[in-house]
């Protein structure tokens, strides 16, 4: 199946230009081009930004996704210490998990404070925050 760059951004819901970025930085092959000079690709190129997409979507960055598809290239060099960096993005989420775990627990305490007034001059929300604010700061 011969795919032209217009239909290939669209069946993968992208633009021309993030897959010409993408061949430049060698996160898909550089397609080969017909007798009028076209890029044509196949259904591979069509699997590898769909991977490459969900993979963004995971929060992964495109270095660390271009690592990942040294795996599926089988260059040696991309998958050394791959172990190593699945253990560090998997640290780096569970960082952002109690991360995203105190800011709600701030959030459920703000929101219990809150008479639930339309008084915007006497906030507690507000006067929380501030004096929440003071305390880290003699803190550090």
């Amino acid at each position: 199946m011969e795919i032209k760059v217009s239909e290939l951004a669209e069946i993968c819901d992208v633009n021309k230009e993030t897959i010409r970025y993408y061949e430049r930085k060698s996160l898909i092959p550089k397609p080969r081009r017909n007798s009028s000079g076209y890029r044509i690709y196949g259904v591979a190129t069509v699997k590898r930004i769909t991977f490459i997409k969900k993979m963004q979507d995971l929060g992964f960055s495109l270095s660390e996704i271009h690592k990942l598809l040294g795996v599926v290239d089988k260059d040696s060099d991309r998958c050394q210490d791959m172990y190593q960096f699945v253990l560090e993005k998997q640290q780096d989420v569970e960082r952002k998990i109690k991360e995203l775990q105190h800011i709600q627990k701030v959030l459920n305490e703000l929101k219990s404070c809150c008479p639930n007034e339309k008084d915007l001059y006497a906030c507690p929300i507000i006067e929380k925050v501030i004096e929440g604010g003071r305390q880290e700061e003699g803190a550090g």
